[in-house]
């Protein structure tokens, strides 16, 4: 299943399911929802809604055509970056492969949505765009062990990942700083089930695109990842307690310098593109 969260021009915000007879309001779908899509992730309710769209009747669905989508929630409890995950990327940059994840924490200030602008500081003269695919945390995840570790993820969505590069040349502990601007975690437009995300069941099939103006900057897939999603699920599970609606942001296969006027973009087969222009802040 899919699922996401549409803007009317009045900013009000709507998780809907959607379903190929169209876009279903989750509180429409589910009596006493409260229509957040983080809340319906950490519900559990994922079998229910299934059933739900299946009986409802047309009248509970609306045309996707025309509909402006945002991020699919805006306030993650955690948000995990990690950095220099696919062997590729870390070559590029002539670096050595972390012995253990490289692992960051962003804010919810940094988050935008599909087609939202993403802003270039003014502290920053180089600022690049990382395409990644995101794993959504879907209930309490404490001290799991990698076999276990998928079990625990609701779905995945697209992200581009921003880092004032320049900043953190200077010095690896302005880590933080580099990727905290406003602006420099998009995500979305759908969050995407594990079941319909690898239908094979096989995450490292997953084929992750750098995209820049319409143009292939990089790609990798999840199997050439130092770390794999099972390994970063149960790592970050033994630092703290991982909670539903947390994400993690898995690695880039390679960062592509921005500029104002640019598109950036990150593509994954069989998903909705994520694509934001670029602005001068």
């Amino acid at each position: 299943m899919r699922f996401a969260t549409t803007i009317e021009p009045d900013g009000t915000r709507t998780a809907v399911l959607v379903h190929a007879r169209g876009l279903a309001p989750l509180a429409t779908l589910l009596p006493g929802s409260n229509g957040d899509l983080m809340d319906f992730i950490a519900s559990g309710r994922l079998d229910e809604v299934a059933v739900a769209a299946e009986r409802a009747d047309s009248s509970a669905f609306v045309r996707e055509s025309g509909v402006r989508y945002g991020a699919p929630y805006l306030h993650p409890r955690m948000i995990w970056g990690i950095g220099l995950n696919y062997r590729d990327h870390a070559n590029d940059l002539d670096a050595p492969l972390p012995e253990e994840p490289a692992s960051f924490i962003k804010a919810d200030h940094t988050i935008i949505g599909p087609g939202d602008p993403i802003p270039l500081p003014v502290q920053s003269e180089r600022v690049t765009a990382e395409a990644e695919v995101g794993l959504i945390i879907g209930k309490y995840c404490r001290n799991v062990e990698e076999a276990d570790a998928l079990d625990y993820v609701f779905g995945l969505v697209t992200i581009l990942d921003q880092t004032a590069e320049d900043i953190l040349q200077r010095n690896p502990r302005f880590l933080t700083r580099s990727k905290n601007f406003p602006g420099f975690f998009s995500f979305g437009p759908q969050v995407v089930t594990m079941d319909e995300a690898v239908p094979s069941g096989d995450i490292g099939d997953l084929e992750v695109s750098t995209m820049v103006n319409g143009e292939l900057h990089r790609k990798n897939t999840v199997n050439n990842m130092t770390y794999s999603p099972r390994h970063l699920v149960s790592f970050h599970s033994k630092v703290m307690p991982l909670y539903p609606g947390d994400i993690i942001s898995t690695g880039t296969p390679g960062a592509v310098v921005i500029r104002a006027g640019d598109v950036a973009e990150c593509r994954i087969p069989g998903f909705v593109a994520l694509t934001n222009p670029v602005v001068a802040g």
